[in-house]
C-alpha cells in the first residue's frame, strides 16, 4: 500500500510538473507579439485577379498573391441579400456577423436608414477593436476615402455607409461620437477623405463646424497630406494622413507627391511593429471596385497591381524581423466580385506591354490569329461585362485594338442598365482568399466570410 502511496504521489508531482510546464509554455506564448495583415482587395474577384495577372505577368506568370500557400473560396452573401455591397461584407469579415446590405459593423437588425435613430440593431466587436483590448497597435491604410465602407468596418458602428461625417467622428479620440472601443485611438490612419474631417468654411462636408484634424492632433496625432510629409514623419507618435479631399487618384493616374498603396502599407508597418505585443493592421485596394463599375479594365487591372505590390512590399518589410511569418498573419481577399468575365477562345496574348495590348485587346481565333465576330459580324474585346452603361448598339467593326486599350475605356456589357458610368453592379460568386504565415492552414476549402473572423481571431489570440 505505502509503495501504491508512493508511486501514486510519483505520478501526481508529474503531471503536476508537466501541467505547470504546459502553463508556463502557453504564458510564453501569450507574451509574443502576434501580428495580423488584412488585405482587401474591394471587388476583386476571381475573373479579376485572372484578368490582371494576364496583364501584368502574361498567362503562365504569378502575381505575389498566387505565392500564398494556403487558399479557400469565400461565400460573400450579407444578411439580406445574395449579392452583397463593401459594407456587409467587409463587417462580416470584421466581426463574424452578417450585416444588412448598406450596414457598417452592426448585427443583423440594423437595417440602412438616413436616420439611424430609426434603426434597430447593436454594433458588433471587430478584430481592431479586439487587438486594441489586447493592447496591440492597430492601423487602417486604403486608396479610398478613410470613412468608406470598407475601412470604416474596421473600426465603426453606423446603420448607413453613407453617412461618413459621422464615421470620421468616430475616429476622434474624446469627441463627440468617438467609439470608445478604440481606446486611445487607431494608431495610424492612411488614406484619403479629408472633407469628412473638414467644416465646410474649409471646404469640407460637415456642417457642424468641427475640424477633426485639429482635434486629432489635439489628441497626440502628428497630420501628413503628402508623400513627402508622410515619409518625415515621426515614428513614435499616431498617425492621420489624408492625401485628398475624397477618394486617392487610381494607380494609373497617380501624381507626383501622392504616395502608393505599398509605400503606405510599409509605412504603417514602420510604425506599429514598433508595440511588443504585436498589431493589426488593414490595407485595402479600394479603388479597383470603383474602375469595375465603371467597366473600365484598364484602370481595374492596374490598381490590382499595384494592390499586390502592396502585399509583397509588406512580405518583405515583415520578413525583415519575422523571416518565417512565425508571430504574423497575412491574409488576402475581396469583399465581392462583380461582373467582369473573359470572353470567347481568344489566343494566348501574353502580358500587356506598349505594342501588345494583351488581355485589353480584341478576341482573336487562337487557330489563325484573325478577329473573332459576333453574330452580327462586329470584333468584340476579351474582357467584357455582365451589365453597366456601355453596349454599342448596331455595326461596329471600326473597333480596334488601339481604342479597346486605351485608359479610358469602358468594356461593353450584355445588359445595358443606365447611362451613367459606375452603374455596373456587383456579382455574387465565391472570391479567393489567400494567406501565409501563423494560422493559415486554417484557410481552406469552402468557407463563409463570417469563418474568416473566427480564424483569424484564433490564430492572432484576441
Amino acid at each position: 500500500m505505502k509503495k501504491m502511496a508512493g508511486l501514486a504521489l510519483l505520478i501526481g508531482a508529474a503531471l503536476a510538473s508537466g501541467c505547470n510546464s504546459s502553463n508556463d509554455s502557453d504564458n510564453r506564448t501569450d507574451t509574443t507579439p502576434k501580428n495580423v495583415i488584412f488585405f482587401l482587395g474591394d471587388g476583386m474577384g476571381i475573373t479579376t485577379l485572372t484578368a490582371s495577372r494576364i496583364y501584368s505577368v502574361g498567362e503562365e506568370g504569378s502575381l505575389t498573391l498566387d505565392t500564398l500557400p494556403e487558399s479557400a473560396f469565400i461565400k460573400t452573401f450579407s444578411h439580406d441579400a445574395q449579392v452583397t455591397d463593401s459594407a456587409p461584407s467587409m463587417s462580416a469579415y470584421m466581426t463574424g456577423v452578417k450585416s444588412n446590405n448598406g450596414v457598417i459593423a452592426m448585427d443583423g437588425d440594423a437595417t440602412q436608414q438616413d436616420d439611424c435613430t430609426q434603426s434597430a440593431g447593436k454594433g458588433v466587436t471587430t478584430l481592431l477593436e479586439l487587438a486594441k483590448q489586447a493592447g496591440r497597435a492597430t492601423g487602417v491604410v486604403t486608396t479610398t476615402r478613410v470613412t468608406h465602407a470598407t475601412p470604416a468596418a474596421t473600426y465603426a458602428h453606423l446603420c448607413n455607409r453613407d453617412l461618413e461625417n459621422d464615421i470620421a467622428a468616430q475616429l476622434v479620440p474624446g469627441g463627440a461620437g468617438y467609439n470608445a472601443a478604440l481606446k486611445d485611438g487607431v494608431d495610424v490612419v492612411l488614406g484619403g477623405g479629408s472633407r469628412h474631417f473638414l467644416p465646410e468654411s474649409e471646404q469640407g462636408k460637415r456642417r457642424d463646424g468641427r475640424n477633426l484634424i485639429t482635434e486629432m492632433q489635439a489628441q497626440g496625432y502628428q497630420y501628413v497630406s503628402n508623400e513627402s510629409e508622410l515619409k518625415a514623419a515621426s515614428g513614435d507618435k499616431k498617425l492621420l494622413g489624408l492625401f485628398g479631399s475624397s477618394h486617392m487618384n487610381y494607380e494609373l493616374d497617380r501624381q507626383s507627391g501622392e504616395p502608393s498603396l505599398a509605400e503606405m502599407t510599409v509605412s504603417a508597418l514602420s510604425r506599429l511593429t514598433s508595440n511588443p505585443k504585436g498589431y493589426f493592421l488593414m490595407v485595402e485596394g479600394g479603388r479597383i471596385d470603383h474602375a469595375l463599375h465603371d467597366t473600365n479594365a484598364k484602370r481595374a487591372l492596374v490598381d490590382t497591381i499595384a494592390f499586390d505590390d502592396a502585399i509583397k512590399a509588406a512580405l518583405d518589410e515583415v520578413k525583415k524581423s519575422d523571416p518565417e511569418l512565425k508571430h504574423t498573419l497575412i491574409v488576402v481577399t475581396a469583399d465581392h466580385d462583380h461582373t467582369l468575365v473573359l470572353n470567347g477562345y481568344a489566343k494566348r496574348t501574353g502580358k500587356t506591354r506598349a505594342d501588345n495590348p494583351g488581355v485589353l485587346g480584341l478576341v482573336k481565333s487562337y487557330s489563325d490569329g484573325t478577329p473573332t465576330l459576333d453574330k452580327q459580324g462586329n470584333p468584340y474585346t476579351i474582357i467584357g461585362f455582365g451589365n453597366g452603361h456601355n453596349r454599342v448598339e448596331g455595326p461596329r467593326q471600326s473597333l480596334d485594338e488601339a481604342t479597346v486599350s486605351a485608359d479610358d475605356y469602358a468594356q461593353e456589357a450584355a445588359v445595358r442598365i443606365s447611362d451613367v458610368a459606375g452603374s455596373e453592379t456587383h456579382g455574387g460568386t465565391d472570391v479567393f482568399l489567400g494567406a501565409i504565415g501563423l494560422g493559415a492552414e486554417g484557410f481552406h476549402g469552402s468557407m463563409d466570410n463570417t469563418a474568416v473572423f473566427t480564424t483569424v481571431k484564433r490564430a492572432a489570440g484576441l
